[in-house]
């Protein structure tokens, strides 16, 4: 805290004075906190009481324009975003002057006082003057004036964020305040009030029952009762028009704020959904589900589902329910464009109730099928239109684009109406296409998303234990237009042979095309299984071909055991990493991730499961640098262990880097698998995947 001396406060209030007496009222509010900041926020002290009854002492009016000069300046320091220390006691000192000017303020008070403050009340994440915010909106309804629907949004945010005990006239005021049925802010429910608001003046009011039957959705699982309403609903403005204008609200998802709010002490509201509109979105979503299937009801759910899960300061996911929801909507839409989408989702979704709806989604589809869940995700990969080279040509007209897998991007050669190359779409296309134009568009971002995807779940199949049949496999695979394009960059053991993709043909490392009856297994080549100089030669041979590789395959780091008996690996021990970036990295390779906080409590450390494998590793890490409460910034990473599955889970004290099981009576202490003796291929695999964690998460 900065000290003040006596002279600088002397000088501060004689400013004060002068300005009073020279009746320069837009220079009173700079004053004002000049005198706040060398009494620190004390109006109390002796030495500046006569200047605040001056203060007080002036016309209503005056003061009105010293209160609204406040206001200002706490829209000038309120920022979308974290506020600094300078901030935060700046907006600070301004509430507190607003404050004691407004002191005995007679009813009624000026016109430019009261906006200022209702425009502030709207741009508050929730009210922060609590009742008295409260009642100056209760004065603009007593006085007949509408409360704006900015203001109305915030109120409602308040009331949600209440817990019940402590539930007031917060509360109460929000269940009065029954319209806007959304609250603005957000770029989708601007739309949505925006398209109501027309109906309304065009004296309709099916839309508007619509949406109002979507808020009424309050669980996971919608009622037979409410599916029928909602099927009659959609019927009245026709399945169509509801599918083509619910698609078009979903796209807007996800979009920055249409209305900024001013920063808040805790950073609440920064990347949130509007709670009070979350209902709404997971009712249309289930809505969209029951129109007729298209394309482009799918990707917009897709969209929804990882929109919904991005995270926000300080809460994680936004919106893990209307994320399950969009999984549920996914999960009911007739034909494979619902079904890629789940496929997708579920090579990059990580967040533990969400995957849990996907697999359920994916399972229950797989059964009806009569196939298994991973049969199933190669199934549901579309080809896109793409011929067996991953290229395909698509015609606008007399113009055309030419479309080339190249890696996980899609090369576009756009050719104008002459038969010219061109760099960019012509503009006949973007004019006279331009809805099929826009399809494609999105078909060629969902191309690249699902290359990436399928590039990350095949790498994934080592430790999934993943083996095929060789004539499906050529079928899913293989010969796949869209995954062929990464298949045929790998190795593969095919009846016990390597194979790869080489002048158009699979052969061996000799160059020999092989016969198979179809019978053969199939399973990804891993360096680990081979001696050093296969590798080499395989690692030359893909080189001289121009072989690049979706994912480090001929050059993948192997890991073997060092010590003859060991049971414990200490290759990445003593090493200062980031808690949050390596938990993240973690998590998108398939680890179980826990936040570590310094409080009385135990926590599990990293750990993969490997039920293929019948094992489990886990990575013993100590939470580093925390105060009291909070979560340990850093770890120190320490040994890698292998445990039966079913073994008692290890855990350790905050910060004491001791592991053991929790002891309660009748346990059995289970040892750890030496090194030795576990897969020579899975020690190698969960390795390498702690090592590209460990330098994700280094020192920058």
């Amino acid at each position: 805290m900065t000290t003040t001396t006596t002279e600088e406060l002397d000088a501060a209030v004689a400013e004060l004075l002068d300005v009073l007496d020279s009746g320069r009222l837009g220079s009173v509010c700079m004053a004002l906190e000049a005198v706040d900041i060398a009494v620190a926020g004390d109006w109390s002290a002796e030495g500046v009481l006569a200047a605040r009854e001056r203060v007080l002492a002036l016309h209503p009016r005056s003061r009105a324009e010293v209160v609204a000069d406040c206001v200002r300046g706490l829209l000038s320091i309120w920022r979308p975003g974290p506020e600094t220390d300078a901030q935060r006691q700046a907006r600070a000192s301004m509430i507190r002057l607003a404050s004691l000017v407004s002191q005995g303020w007679p009813d009624g008070p000026a016109r430019e006082q009261r906006e200022d403050w209702l425009h502030l009340l709207g741009r508050q994440w929730t009210l922060m003057e609590g009742d008295r915010a409260v009642e100056l909106i209760r004065a603009e309804q007593a006085a007949g004036r509408p409360v704006d629907a900015a203001v109305v949004a915030t109120v409602r945010r308040t009331a949600i964020a209440i817990r019940p005990p402590q539930q007031g006239t917060a509360t109460e005021l929000a269940a009065e305040l029954d319209q806007p049925p959304l609250s603005p802010g957000e770029a989708w429910a601007d739309q949505v009030l925006a398209d109501l608001a027309e109906e309304a003046r065009g004296g309709g009011r099916a839309w508007a029952e619509l949406v109002g039957h979507a808020r009424e959705l309050k669980s996971a699982k919608p009622t037979a009762r409410w599916e029928k309403a909602g099927q009659a609903l959609l019927a009245a403005v026709g399945p169509e028009a509801a599918r083509e204008r619910i698609t078009a609200w979903l796209a807007l998802v996800g979009r920055p704020r249409t209305l900024e709010l001013v920063a808040e002490p805790h950073e609440e509201g920064l990347g949130q959904f509007d709670p009070y509109n979350l209902d709404a979105l997971r009712g249309l979503a289930l809505l969209l589900a029951l129109t007729p299937a298209r394309p482009e009801s799918a990707r917009v759910l897709g969209r929804l589902v990882v929109s919904a899960l991005r995270k926000a300061p300080g809460i994680g996911p936004r919106a893990p329910k209307v994320a399950n929801a969009a999984v549920a909507a996914l999960a009911r839409l007739d034909g494979t464009d619902g079904l890629a989408q789940l496929a997708l989702l579920s090579t990059g979704v990580t967040y533990k109730g969400t995957v849990k709806e996907l697999d359920k989604a994916l399972r229950e589809r797989a059964g009806a099928l009569g196939v298994g869940q991973a049969e199933l995700e190669e199934l549901a990969v579309p080809g896109y239109g793409l011929d067996g080279l991953g290229a395909c040509v698509r015609p606008f007209g007399e113009a055309r684009v030419e479309l080339l897998v190249e890696g996980v991007r899609v090369r576009q050669g756009w050719y104008n109406e002459s038969g010219r190359q061109v760099k960019a779409a012509p503009a006949s296309v973007r004019r006279e296409h331009a809805e099929e134009f826009k399809e494609f568009k999105a078909s060629v971002q969902e191309i690249e998303k699902m290359l990436a995807a399928q590039s990350d779940r095949l790498e994934r199949q080592y430790l999934a234990r993943r083996s095929w049949v060789y004539g499906p496999w050529r079928e899913r695979l293989l010969d796949h237009p869209l995954v062929g394009t990464l298949a045929r960059r790998l190795v593969w053991v095919v009846g016990g042979t390597a194979y790869a993709w080489l002048g158009g043909a699979l052969r061996d490392a000799q160059g020999a095309e092989p016969g198979f009856t179809g019978d053969e297994p199939v399973e990804l080549w891993h360096p680990v299984d081979h001696p050093a100089e296969a590798v080499s030669a395989w690692q030359e041979l893909l080189a001289r071909h121009g072989v690049d590789q979706p994912f480090a395959q001929v050059h993948r780091q192997v890991y073997r055991p060092t010590g003859a008996k060991g049971a414990h690996c200490d290759r990445f021990a003593g090493r200062s990493v980031s808690q949050y970036r390596f938990n993240s990295a973690a998590t998108d390779r398939g680890w179980h991730t826990q936040v570590q906080l310094l409080v009385d409590n135990s926590f599990a450390g990293p750990r993969r499961l490997l039920p293929e494998w019948g094992l489990r590793a886990e990575f013993w890490v100590t939470g580093t640098d925390a105060d009291w409460g909070e979560a340990f910034t850093a770890l120190t990473t320490g040994e890698v262990r292998f445990y039966p599955i079913t073994a008692p889970e290890n855990r350790t004290q905050a910060g004491s880097g001791e592991y053991g099981p929790v002891l309660v009576p009748g346990l059995e202490l289970v040892e750890p698998v030496p090194l030795v003796e576990v897969p020579a291929l899975v020690l190698s695999e969960v390795l390498y995947e702690l090592d590209l964690c460990v330098r994700a998460a280094g020192p920058e």
